[in-house]
């Protein structure tokens, strides 16, 4: 009896665990597919799972950071939604491979056309972004979350270090340290030209020696041919005297 209540409990105490600890899992998130370096590129997966037991999520609003703008963002085509990417002028343009872009994606919308996500599941929405800032650890992002049944959930609560996270946390992207080579040094460079130059004098040495290898074969080529020509000029002068003596 005692070693049943002891389970009991324990196994009470386990959904309980699970109870408190499931809401905290339950909200818009973002993860990079591989890094998301300062001042490069990179792959996001927004994770929305529905959280409702009698609605399908049918809306997905992802809002940029106006402070740290993105010059490039481009939406993996998704069955069963239908996506639109919105445009606005920026205070400040941005630099981007020498041009100057004076817009950016101010935000993204995926809008079910089927059943959306229903309850019990989640889904993935992708994105290609960049150029990362290189001035910031972290971009956050703020998502809307719309219902079948018209209900909205707002996730833009901006978590705090050293504070618990809030109800409604928004999505938040960790930056990692700018990737090495990301942009090339002199250095770099002089061992580029360096091994060109290498590679340049390796090919050329090659070349050389496939012509030596020809002119050697044409002069064996060449002896041969006179070899066999004055064998059939002897073979046929002792015809001819085979001839006169028969």
């Amino acid at each position: 009896m005692k070693a049943s209540r002891i389970a009991a409990a324990g196994a009470a105490a386990g959904v309980t665990v699970l109870a408190l600890s499931a809401p905290a899992f339950a909200h818009v998130s973002v993860q990079p597919e591989g890094a998301a370096a300062k001042g490069g590129y990179a792959v996001v997966d927004f994770k929305v799972p529905n959280e409702r037991d009698d609605a399908s999520t049918t809306k997905l609003e992802i809002n940029f950071p106006t402070d740290h703008p993105l010059a490039s963002v481009m939406p993996e085509p998704m069955p069963g939604w239908k996506i639109d990417v919105t445009k606005s002028k920026l205070d400040k343009p941005l630099e981007m491979h020498g041009e100057k872009i004076s817009e950016a994606v101010t935000k993204v919308t995926w809008t079910a056309d089927g059943k959306g996500i229903e309850p019990g599941y989640f889904e993935k929405f992708p994105l290609s972004i960049g150029q990362l800032p290189e001035d910031t650890d972290q971009l956050v992002f703020k998502a809307l979350q719309t219902y079948s049944n018209k209900e909205v959930v707002r996730w833009i609560e901006v978590p705090q270090k050293g504070q618990e996270e809030p109800d409604n946390p928004a999505p938040v992207l960790e930056l990692s340290a700018a990737e090495d080579g990301h942009h090339a040094s002199s250095g770099d460079t002089a061992s580029d030209a360096e091994s060109a130059e290498k590679a340049s004098a390796d090919t050329a040495a090659s070349d050389s020696g496939s012509s030596d290898g020809t002119d050697t074969t044409a002069r064996v080529l060449g002896v041969v041919g006179i070899v066999v020509g004055a064998a059939g000029v002897a073979y046929g002068v002792l015809a001819g005297r085979r001839r006169t003596n028969a």
